[in-house]
């Protein structure tokens, strides 16, 4: 028996062991596998911006250098060079002038990479800083670049080092490295007809630089093709990572990265666009070079994964043997607890999680225990409270008295009067009622009071009066129902009725300056109280019950009529909050304020 007690526990802690660890790790490879696409398209994120940035960076000098070096376009507008162009002979002293106007914008502007300056007219008399004036021998109409700009004269043509050969060089001058040729009309000024073309050489050396300096990864590289494709200048080693038969058929956007394959292995590609020329910045490197620091990070998070789960196997031992136990007899006692045992309480033992687990689940008895007495008594001050506005509703002295009153103007004659008081106390009982609602709008409290007040004015119109001033925005928010009717009958019996001359009663409706409280306040003009009534009333009327209100009475207010603020007092608290009740100001003498303050609820009525 007792071995086969001992195979249970064992294959339940192997079954709970072979849990543990299949619920660990799955989350782990998961999170290894998130990780590791996140840092794969992070890396290669980063490595195609700052490929990109670099691509970018020989761009933009290329796109400098070009709009440097077009600056010597201007040199068409000289009038120097319009006559030496539009003239058929010879004249020293236009020729001199023309090379000291190039000699002036070379001391103006840094143009190291300019090679030389040409013009030369449709006739093939021209000019250049290198040779000095001289004749072409065949026409320069011929060559397919001037054609161009004959049709198109507003064109400037920027022709790379592939294809400056096609220029033969108009002042027979070779250059030993390769070139850069920028081409533009020169126009005469009035008819805009072209007169001739100039030609500005640069050296292309800058390109090659750039190109050679920059590296992707170890064995990456740049270079530059034209708008064609046809490469304007290409290392060996970009040659070899990236066939020209790909070049054309891959760059034909302005700005992208992608991957593409030679010879079965992947191939990272990036290429940017000259805005001035047009002309491709392309970056090649093998795509394992740019992903390298991904595949580092795989390794790195497979080793995290392995030593997870073996560091998760030895814990489960630990907590096994050290944290079961105490966890039982919590377990144990929170059942017990959920079965209705309040009393069933934790004796925690040192000073660890579980022992503040323990004590927390005591303080949690405890507080349920005071939670559920507080909740029976809060119910039974609402049944109450209801059943004192039951009364209040349906008070018989009230309507006997309202009755005779009734009976006495019917008997003198008035009817008006009879149909007028008939009508307010119909209203009255209307609202009252409500349809067993809790909830009645601003606007209908009002109109309740109205209707008592009316009624109250039949009977005591030689010593009431009232007024009622609520703002239109105050109304159609939700108010409890007979709220307001016990304030006003505390106004009347126990302030106007207790003072000589004509009472007044005045209701004020308004809202705070946040727009979130509702203000409503009864003022009446009778006997008031010093502040020493005024503090025994708010002490009354902010206690929790009826039995622990205090056997000693005030002339001036009696208990039924403590009683009922007190009502009001205690149900605005229990649907509102402590935070919100009754306010009461008086001074002896001169009257008394009883302020209701409510929060504004969503939504209106």
């Amino acid at each position: 028996m007792k071995t086969k007690f001992r195979t249970t526990i064992s294959s339940v802690k192997a079954k709970m062991l072979l849990m543990f660890v299949i619920l660990t790790s799955i989350p782990l490879i998961a999170v290894g596998l998130i990780s590791y696409q996140k840092s794969f398209h992070t890396v290669s994120e980063h490595s195609k911006a700052s490929t990109l940035y670099i691509a970018d960076q020989l761009a933009r000098s290329i796109d400098i250098l070009i709009q440097d070096a077009s600056r010597l376009l201007e040199l068409e507008k000289n009038p120097t060079v319009l006559q030496f162009l539009f003239r058929q002979t010879d004249s020293y002293t236009d020729a001199k002038e023309i090379l000291l106007a190039f000699d002036l914008y070379r001391k103006s502007y840094p143009y190291d990479n300019v090679l030389n300056i040409s013009m030369i007219n449709l006739y093939g008399r021209g000019i250049s800083e290198r040779k000095g004036v001289f004749t072409q021998n065949q026409n320069p109409l011929r060559n397919p670049h001037f054609q161009h700009l004959i049709r198109n004269p507003d064109d400037v043509l920027i022709i790379p080092s592939s294809d400056a050969s096609t220029l033969d060089r108009l002042d027979g001058y070779q250059y030993e490295d390769g070139v850069i040729s920028i081409i533009a009309t020169i126009k005469q000024q009035i008819t805009h007809e072209v007169i001739g073309f100039m030609i500005i050489d640069l050296s292309d050396q800058f390109v090659k630089q750039f190109s050679d300096a920059y590296h992707i990864g170890e064995t990456g590289r740049f270079f530059v093709t034209d708008r064609n494709g046809q490469s304007i200048y290409q290392s060996e080693e970009s040659s070899q990572l990236l066939p020209d038969d790909l070049i054309a058929t891959k760059f034909t956007g302005t700005k992208d990265s992608f991957v593409t394959s030679h010879e079965v292995k992947p191939i990272f590609v990036t290429y940017t666009t000259s805005e001035s020329t047009g002309w491709k910045i392309v970056g090649v490197a093998p795509l394992q070079e740019i992903v390298g620091e991904a595949n580092e990070i795989r390794q790195l998070i497979i080793v995290s994964v392995c030593l997870s789960i073996l560091f998760v196997i030895v814990l489960y031992f630990f907590i096994s043997s050290r944290l079961t136990k105490p966890l039982k007899i919590l377990k144990n006692r929170m059942r017990k607890a959920a079965l209705g045992h309040l009393d069933a309480k934790v004796n925690p033992s040192g000073n660890d999680e579980i022992a503040d687990l323990g004590m927390s689940f005591n303080t949690m008895i405890e507080q349920i225990k005071e939670l559920m007495e507080l909740s029976i008594h809060e119910q039974k001050e609402i049944r109450k409270s209801e059943l004192r506005t039951l009364q209040a509703q349906i008070n018989p002295h009230f309507l006997y008295n309202t009755l005779d009153t009734i009976i006495w103007m019917a008997e003198a004659g008035k009817n008006h009067q009879v149909i007028d008081l008939v009508k307010a106390l119909s209203r009255f009982f209307r609202i009252s009622l409500s349809k067993g609602k809790d909830w009645i709008s601003v606007t209908e409290e009002i109109e309740h009071i109205h209707n008592y007040l009316v009624i109250q004015q039949v009977r005591y119109r030689d010593i009431l009066d009232f007024e009622i001033d609520i703002q239109p925005e105050v109304s159609r928010h939700p108010i409890l129902k007979m709220t307001l009717q016990p304030i006003v009958e505390n106004a009347l019996y126990h302030g106007i009725k207790n003072k000589r001359g004509k009472g007044l009663i005045k209701i004020i409706g308004t809202l705070d300056d946040s727009g979130q409280t509702l203000a409503i306040s009864v003022h009446d003009n009778g006997r008031g109280m010093n502040s020493e009534e005024v503090d025994l009333l708010m002490g009354r009327i902010g206690e929790a019950s009826e039995e622990a209100a205090p056997s000693r009475t005030m002339e001036t207010i009696s208990t039924e009529g403590g009683f009922g603020l007190r009502n009001v007092n205690q149900r605005i608290r229990l649907f509102y909050g402590s935070q919100f009740g009754l306010v009461i100001q008086s001074q002896e003498g001169i009257g008394t304020s009883v302020t209701v303050r409510i929060p504004i609820l969503p939504g209106g009525i």
